[in-house]
Formats: C-alpha cells, structure tokens, sequence
C-alpha cells in the first residue's frame, strides 16, 4: 500500500514561533505523509497539529498509529533546532531487544518449565517494580548529575535496574524462523526471547518536568497544541532534557542487557544474535526535504521504528500474534521510519468491557501460546492485525524472520499501564 501524500507547501526551516504574544501560525502547514488506512482521526488530527507548529519540518503517521499525549503513538516528526518532550513520549527510550538462544526449538514445548522459572525468577513486573538484591551495570556510573532532575531520581532507577514495569511491556520466549540471512542467522528456526520496556517511572518523571517546563516557556500555544510545547536547544532547558534523554537511553538499554543476561545465565545458554532498537527517543539527522534540500533536523520517533536503509529493528505484534525482524528501506517521506508494532484498535477500557479471559484463552491456547500473567486490557484482540500494519508499510521495511511468541510474561492484571 502506498502512503497518501498530504499538503507539502512551504518546505522552508520554519523561524521559532516568539512567546507570549498569541500563536503565529506557520505561513503554511510542514508536508507530512500517512501510511494505512482508516486511521484513528484524532490521531490523524494530532498529527496534522503537530505540523502546525513553527518549528516543525515535516511529519509522518505509521499505519500502528492511535491517539497519544501530543504526538500520536505512532507519529513522526522532523523539527529545527528544538525537542518536543511529548513527541518523544512518555516511556523515554522505550525499546525492543531479540536474542536467539542456544537452545533446541522443542524446549519451548519439552522445557517449558525451566524456561518458566527463568522467566519468573529473572524478570519484575509492576509500577514500583524492583529486585531484593539491585542489579549492576555501568550505566549506573555514568553521570547522573547531568541535570538536578536525573540526579535526584539516580536512586530509584537503580531500584527498578533491570525490571519491565507496566501496561504493553513484557518478556517472552518464542520461536523464530528466519527466512534471510541479512537477519544474521542462517536460514532456520530458532529459540528466542523478545523483551518490551523503557526507562520506567525514571523517564516519566524527566518527560513530565520537560513537558510541564515547556509549556510554561509557550503559553502563546492553544489548548490543542499545549502539549506539542517545545524546547529550543539552544537554550538550557533544551540542552538539559536532551542530556536527561540520552542518560535514558542508556538506562533503557540497560535494562534490556540485564534481562537478557539474567536469563541466558539461568539457562547456561549462549546467545547467537542480538538485535534492538529504541522506538521513543530524538535524534539528531540530516534528512533529504521534499522540496530536494537537505537539512539538519530532530526526528522524533513517539512508537514509531528507525527504519534508514539497511537498519534492522524488531516489529512485535502482540501476546498471541506475530512480530518480524526488518530491515529498513530507507524511505525519505517517512523520515526513514516504520510503525513500532500492531498499534492497538481500541481503548484499555473498551478492551476490558468488551472481552473475557475466556475468550482470550481460547484465542492464545489456538495458537500455541502460554500467558503467565497479563491485563485483560493487553489481549490480542484489542490490537490491530499484524499482518495488515505490516503489509501497509512494505515499502518501508522488508521482513527478515518472523517472531511467534509461545511463553509471554507481562505485569499482573489491574497494574496501571505505563508504556
């Protein structure tokens, strides 16, 4: 499917909006692009906000997209010289991490027991979520004074160090079947284990004191655009939330590292491939605009995977449905970027209302998959198809393997989500 293109006058860097004397509207929106179909409308419209802004460049909406703080979940947004807290979102540095073990195929049905107890014994679930005795990585030595904000939470993310929290996160072992050797295995199937998580409550208090802050520097923005506050990065505030972002980062990334670690080590296994990426975070890029020039600019990716060409990223879908392995096609109009999974298709509390354990039971039992603890707001069927999101942007990335997940630990029901 291609993507609809969108209005794509004035390509020009935007000046900064000035402050407090009411908002100035660009001359003309920054061109954006939409991948899928039937989207949800307020996304499309938080979107098509977002390009409003005078410091927007150029947007993009991944066919997983629904409504999110800002920046839909799923959107995609160039800007010049300045971040926007919520158009990285909430859970900073949230990401994905695969790792093949060396492990036969068949444990997953003949060993399912141990994989069971390394899976509740290696990970922690839940708002609050830490271990009886703190897990160790050097992240934790690098500078966490960077601004007071990161310096007085260092001592709660070194209690939740290696824990997944909340809502759509989760660690699962399952089979993968590689169908390119570009995914960097033979051609096969595979034991692996697939993890979904962030910087925990860490990176929501830095997103919420940026936001907050941002929205004080930009009271000129309207109602519907308040929380698309930005920060330039030029000034102090702008350098501070970049410095805390990155810091999270490597938190996120930490937290990953440990869980797969911890798990390996369980098993006495080694691992034979390793592949991640992030899915919240800003980057500093030299994109190629529409209109043929070329230009420096902050990509935001709010759910949304770096696909540039030749990147490999993980795709999952859901509890009960696939993921892929890609590889990123590189394209332009979408800031070289791809949807970060299924996107769900209804909200928590539809979910909730509209099905039962049973039924959901009964879809994950059909399909293989053993469910260890989960909200009944996170089943399969609350998120969109897979395969569609997937088939929406064949031009952006190409599949490498596929991930079918078969033992899935998420946090407890009635946990508030965090993703």
């Amino acid at each position: 499917m291609c993507a609809r293109e969108m209005k794509t006058r004035d390509q020009r860097l935007p000046d900064h909006a000035a402050g407090g004397d009411g908002f100035a509207p660009r001359q003309s929106d920054a061109p954006y692009r939409i991948w899928g179909d039937n989207l949800e409308a307020t996304a499309v419209q938080q979107l098509k906000n977002a390009c409003k802004l005078p410091v927007a460049v150029s947007g993009a909406l991944m066919p997983d997209a629904h409504v999110g703080y800002g920046l839909p979940i799923g959107g995609v947004l160039a800007t010049s010289d300045a971040v926007i807290p919520y158009a990285v979102g909430v859970d900073i540095a949230c990401r994905m991490k695969l790792t093949v073990l060396d492990l036969p195929v068949n444990a997953l049905a003949n060993d399912r027991t141990r994989l069971t107890r390394a899976l509740e014994r290696e990970t922690s679930f839940g708002i609050g979520a830490s271990f009886r005795s703190r897990r160790q990585h050097d992240v934790m030595d690098a500078d966490w004074r960077v601004t007071s904000v990161t310096s007085k939470l260092k001592d709660r993310a070194w209690a939740q160090l290696g824990t997944s929290g909340s809502g759509n996160h989760f660690v699962e072992f399952g089979q993968l079947t590689v169908f390119d050797d570009a995914a960097g295995l033979s051609r096969g199937e595979y034991l692996a284990l697939l993890s979904h998580s962030g910087s925990r409550g860490t990176g929501a208090q830095i997103a919420q004191h940026y936001s907050r802050l941002a929205r004080e520097l930009h009271p000129e923005l309207p109602k519907d655009l308040s929380h698309l506050a930005w920060l330039d990065l030029s000034s102090e505030a702008g350098q501070e939330y970049w410095a805390a972002m990155e810091l999270m980062g490597r938190y996120a990334a930490a937290n990953h590292a440990l869980i797969h670690a911890s798990i390996a080590r369980a098993l006495s296994v080694d691992v034979l491939l390793d592949i991640e990426n992030h899915h919240n975070f800003a980057w500093r890029e030299r994109h190629r605009l529409q209109d043929g020039s070329d230009a420096d600019v902050i990509v935001h990716r709010k759910g949304a995977t770096p696909a540039g060409r030749g990147v490999l990223g993980i795709i999952p879908g859901s509890m009960g449905t696939p993921g892929y392995i890609v590889r990123g096609q590189g394209v332009a109009a979408s800031l070289n970027s791809a949807a970060h999974g299924a996107g769900r298709r209804m909200s928590r509390t539809k979910a909730k209302a509209m099905f039962t354990w049973e039924t959901a039971q009964r879809f994950l039992r059909e399909r293989g998959v053993t469910l260890l603890s989960a909200g009944l707001d996170e089943v399969p069927m609350a998120y969109k198809d897979i395969d569609e999101v997937m088939a929406a942007q064949r031009d952006l990335v190409e599949s490498l393997a596929r991930f079918d997940p078969r033992l899935v630990k998420m946090a407890p029901s009635g946990e508030p989500p965090e993703d």
